[in-house]
């Protein structure tokens, strides 16, 4: 084995592993973000369970979905990247398991880069672009996933302006899981085994 720790070189980790470090970093932000806003005191995006908003969640989803498809078949580095990354993330899953990889990364992120973070920096589009910044940094598992980080970052400006625009943190909480489950559907159906 090379000295090389990119993700495709990297000891693949079993669907325990996978699920314990999901919960590990949902839980590791849920703290940061309650942490930062008592320290902080930082007031919490407001988060008001409205069938308007959801439905406004869900659009996001659908063009964040349809965007990553396209940016998939015509940037192949992109697409490199992303299949080394979702199949580090995905592969060892039970189909059952993506109810989690929607769920803990979907409220646990959103908690922090758009409920607290953008709070936090003004709620404006410099507080956009650093949360965004951020997030997509979150992303990185080795240089080489750099495409993916591109990709992550653009998908937290969508998050973050639908959150602003709406003033609903149930907007970017809604678009992220359903990106998750879905995107993770249809690549660990297209990815399939035999």
């Amino acid at each position: 084995m090379s000295s090389s720790n990119s993700p495709s070189e990297m000891e693949p980790l079993n669907r325990t592993q996978i699920l314990g470090v999901m919960g590990f970093t949902a839980v590791l932000l849920l703290i940061i973000a309650k942490l930062w806003q008592w320290w902080g005191d930082v007031t919490l995006l407001r988060i008001s369970l409205n069938a308007p908003d959801a439905l406004i969640g869900v659009g996001l989803a659908a063009a964040i979905i349809l965007a990553s498809g396209l940016i998939y078949r015509l940037w192949p580095a992109y697409r490199a990247s992303a299949d080394v990354y979702l199949a580090f993330v995905i592969k060892p899953l039970v189909w059952a398991d993506l109810l989690w990889l929607g769920l803990l990364p979907g409220l646990s992120e959103e908690l922090l880069f758009r409920g607290v973070m953008l709070s936090a920096l003004g709620a404006g589009g410099l507080a956009v672009l650093v949360s965004s910044l951020v997030f997509g940094v979150l992303h990185l598992s080795s240089p080489e996933q750099w495409p993916y980080v591109v990709w992550a970052t653009v998908v937290g400006l969508v998050l973050g302006y639908g959150a602003i625009a709406s003033g609903n943190l149930l907007v970017p909480i809604v678009a992220h899981i359903l990106t998750n489950w879905v995107s993770s559907a249809l690549w660990k159906f297209n990815h399939r085994q035999g």
